[in-house]
């Protein structure tokens, strides 16, 4: 017999030359730098085919996000795996081994050496990214290693959520601890958090992968790093690094308070668990008047006037008006479960109508130059409020007061913990035309016209139509003005005043176009409105809106605004005493009969009768 010949070790040595057995591992550089985990147990042990085809783990170990990303075909590095062809290749012809030799029996190959390779990738797992000695920016770098963020020992999400806030990275879908700290602010936009991943990948990511040019690191009050066995912090300080440079520069150190942001988050968290409660209209309420929740009386009213200053001064069916210093505070409960006054309470929807309209109308108080309707009639709202809790002591007494004096028609104010209210914070406009004494022909004249000119204006503007102009919603004062600015559709006009100015309130039941939305209240859903005494002439206008309507008050129908020029001529013929001559009374019988064929306050500010009151310039 001649020499024995071994040929499965011909076999593998014609597959290695063909490509189909065992290659080298390509020679590239791989800039991973791996951490070293725990041996695998003996019941992780690989399977191995035996033609060297490694096999998956049977129950290895979880693996995080960043080792799923890796091959589980020879777990080639991620360096490596980016010039791997991916496109489909022409599988190589094998060889057809041939028939072994009967009884002569074959030793299997040798691959301990392989599988201890294959054991020793899988058991280091990818932590961090260090630096290629042939990487051009070396100035990214110090002494071979990158800069990241030390995350204190105790990296609560707290801590987190403060070093996002400092790197002011919106990555990352916001938490609900980002949002309870974030509604403590109302004027700034939420901005979502590092959440925990998103806070390992950024420790983890390159400069040049990074949106900004530099990151941060913490470090100790005292300015030393911080270590795994660190107590827990009170201060954090950041150190903001510039990588533009080819030396790392210190930009700035802050210091954070952890006591004072907790505090925060217990208070902001109390506050959103009170907003469960809440329903959105009533959020929408809190959000047009600037809040994030109610207030309580005294912290509005305290900055109008000492508590002791308080005055009531009137009352209507929805509310009471408080004097505070130089301002008026109309209070008005709202979504109650029991009736004030005998009325339903409103509801948070229909008095952010209210709110949004009366922001609105201070438009046209503003002198802009180029202004096309400009007219100081309609009250300025210098504030608005949400308000929560029984009425404080003085409200109560300022109340008896008034009662006691004037007797008041509404019911005591007693209400419970729970009771909103919404408070408008208005500019002291006078007394109401009800309680007004006028003096002469001339300022009933100039009461008239300012309510037409006012009217007219915003017809003009917003397509307003004020729909509850009794003689308790125009106030008057005195003063020693002549005359008063208005612009009506761009002409300009000047209005005698005969020292009289008026101011008009109360916009509950107004409808107006904010060129956004048409705002309104639907008074089919108030048919006691219309149901007064006959021959009231309130009550009679309420019908006849009604009629003008036809119960769709979404309408513009600037009739309505006529129907209350005539009321209150009827009110001053009638319910007003003043110095008149009977021509006087005359010239008034016929503005009403002509404003009977008027539609709109703009057609009747035309009338003869006022003609003489009209000034294109002052004189």
């Amino acid at each position: 017999m001649g020499q024995r010949v071994d040929l499965w070790s011909d076999i593998i040595r014609s597959e290695e030359e063909d490509g189909d057995g065992f290659r080298d591992v390509p020679q590239v550089e791989v800039y991973q730098r791996r951490k070293k985990l725990e041996k695998p147990s003996a019941a992780e042990n690989l399977a191995w085919s035996v033609k060297g085809v490694r096999t998956s783990f049977i129950n290895g170990p979880k693996r995080d996000s960043w080792t799923r990303s890796l091959s589980t075909r020879g777990r080639e590095s991620i360096a490596v795996g980016a010039f791997v062809n991916n496109q489909p290749q022409k599988k190589p012809v094998r060889r057809k081994k041939p028939a072994i030799p009967k009884g002569k029996g074959v030793k299997a190959p040798d691959l301990q050496k392989e599988k201890e390779y294959f054991h020793e990738v899988d058991a280091f797992e990818l932590v961090e990214e260090s630096p290629s000695p042939k990487t051009k920016n070396a100035s990214t770098w110090i002494n071979g290693e990158q800069v990241v963020p030390e995350v204190p020992h105790l990296a609560t999400r707290l801590e987190k959520w403060l070093i996002s806030k400092k790197l002011n990275r919106p990555c990352g879908p916001s938490s609900t601890l980002s949002k309870i700290l974030e509604t403590s602010n109302s004027t700034t936009r939420l901005e979502p958090i590092l959440d925990d991943d998103a806070l390992d990948a950024f420790a983890l990511g390159t400069p040049e992968s990074a949106s900004n040019s530099s990151i941060f690191r913490l470090i100790q009050s005292g300015g030393d790093s911080l270590d795994a066995g660190d107590v827990p912090l009170t201060k954090i300080k950041t150190e903001e690094i510039d990588f533009e440079d080819e030396s790392v520069r210190k930009i700035k150190t802050e210091e954070i308070d952890l006591e004072d942001e907790l505090k925060r988050l217990s208070l902001t968290s109390d506050l959103a668990s009170s907003h469960l409660d809440y329903e959105k209209p009533f959020l929408d309420l809190l959000s047009a008047c600037g809040q994030m929740r109610p207030s309580n009386f005294m912290e509005v009213f305290s900055k109008f006037c000492e508590p002791e200053g308080i005055v009531k001064i009137g009352e209507g069916t929805y509310g009471e008006a408080f004097r505070a210093g130089p301002s008026v505070c109309k209070i008005v409960p709202i979504d109650g479960d029991f009736t004030v006054n005998g009325e339903i309470q409103k509801r948070a929807d229909e008095l952010l109508e209210e709110v949004i309209l009366s922001w609105t109308l201070n438009q046209l108080r503003e002198h802009e130059t180029e202004a096309q309707n400009l007219c100081p009639t309609f009250i300025r709202t210098q504030d608005i409020k949400v308000c929560q809790g029984p009425y404080d002591p003085i409200l109560v007494k300022a109340w008896e007061e008034w009662d006691a004096k004037n007797g008041s028609e509404n019911d005591h104010p007693d209400f419970p913990e729970k009771q909103c209210y919404v408070m408008f914070v208005l500019e002291h406009g006078g007394k109401d035309l009800e309680g007004f004494v006028l003096l002469n022909f001339d300022e009933a004249r100039s009461l008239l016209v300012q309510v037409t000119a006012g009217l007219a204006v915003a017809e003009a503007a917003f397509e307003f139509e004020h729909r509850d102009l009794h003689w308790g919603n125009i106030l008057l004062s005195r003063n020693n003005s002549t005359t008063l600015p208005f612009i009506v559709e761009g002409k300009q006009v000047f209005i005698k005043t005969f020292g009289v100015q008026i101011s008009i309130i109360d916009f509950t039941l107004s409808r107006i176009n904010t060129g956004e939305k048409i705002l309104f209240l639907d008074l089919t859903a108030d048919p006691y409105l219309f149901k007064g005494p006959k021959g009231d002439k309130q009550s009679e206008t309420y019908r006849k809106m009604k009629a003008v309507t036809k119960d769709s008050w979404e309408g513009h129908f600037a009739r309505t605004n006529v129907l209350w020029l005539i009321y209150l001529v009827d009110l001053l013929l009638t319910k007003k005493s003043f110095e008149r001559s009977s021509k006087d009374e005359r010239e008034l019988r016929s503005l009403k009969k002509r404003m009977e064929k008027y539609k709109s306050a703009k057609e009747a500010l035309s009338d003869p009768f006022f003609s003489d009151m009209l000034m294109d310039q002052v004189s």
